[in-house]
């Protein structure tokens, strides 16, 4: 019986073969790799991954779709498949401590807290592509001044290079999205591009000032820092969030205890 894409889990399923090659070849698999796939829904990319030889995890949510993806494994001794919800994997486990690759066409609903959720493992990850709304690309990739520019640009860039491969129309899933899509590479840095003392202290200064982004600084951060310590750290006290390269908010954050 035809599997149902269900709303709850954002099922749009990939199903344009140029597509998935496109998407595959810019992975490039090889035999010695570790590969963690979030939602592999009905396993279009998987069957090609596999095919590299690389050992293969899989995490899904759809215990109906779980079970043809068990079907599909058979024979594969280098495929593990894990049901659950991968918000709540931990993904270096998984990978029993090995360095990883991370790919996945995430579901547009979840797609923000799976990035953060991936980026607890920057340190093992050797890279991640994934599938994503061009929207959320594009904040992704954005920089200061940009309306795109906000808390997911600026964690995203400390931990990754971040490079928007291509974009993938909606007539290349089933069902239709109402969305474009795009691919995008992400390769964690081999040293971040700002020192901090606090990467905690960081988020906290960049989620608050995002968190009431059409205030200025000297609003949105006064629970943190006032005027004059903003000033005293080289950052102008009237302007908006939007308007701070990384570095502003890493000389903010070191102003945190």
């Amino acid at each position: 019986m035809k599997h149902q894409a269900r709303k709850r889990f954002g099922q749009n399923f990939l199903t344009d073969d140029r597509v998935i090659d496109q998407i595959v070849s810019a992975i490039n698999p090889q035999p010695t790799d570790v590969i963690i796939e979030i939602g592999p829904g009905q396993a279009a990319l998987t069957r090609s991954l596999l095919a590299s030889g690389a050992a293969m995890h899989l995490l899904e949510i759809d215990r109906d779709l779980a079970q043809s993806l068990a079907r599909q494994l058979e024979g594969y001794d280098r495929a593990t498949l894990h049901v659950g919800d991968a918000l709540t994997m931990d993904f270096g486990d998984i990978a029993g401590g090995k360095a990883f690759r991370l790919v996945g066409n995430l579901p547009y609903n979840i797609s923000t807290p799976v990035m953060f959720h991936a980026l607890e493992w920057a340190d093992q990850i050797i890279d991640m592509h994934f599938m994503l709304q061009r929207e959320v690309v594009e904040r992704m990739a954005s920089g200061p001044g940009s309306k795109a520019w906000g808390r997911l640009s600026i964690m995203c860039q400390y931990y990754c290079q971040v490079t928007p491969l291509f974009d993938v129309p909606p007539e290349a899933f089933s069902p239709r999205p109402r969305v474009q899509s795009s691919v995008v590479k992400l390769v964690p840095h081999a040293k971040p591009p700002v020192d901090l003392i606090s990467r905690k202290a960081f988020d906290l200064v960049v989620r608050q000032a995002f968190g009431q982004r059409r205030k200025t600084l000297r609003n949105s951060l006064g629970k943190l820092l006032d005027s004059s310590q903003i000033a005293d750290a080289g950052v102008d006290p009237g302007l908006r969030a939007e308007a701070l390269s990384m570095n502003d908010f890493a000389k903010l954050s070191r102003l945190i205890d």
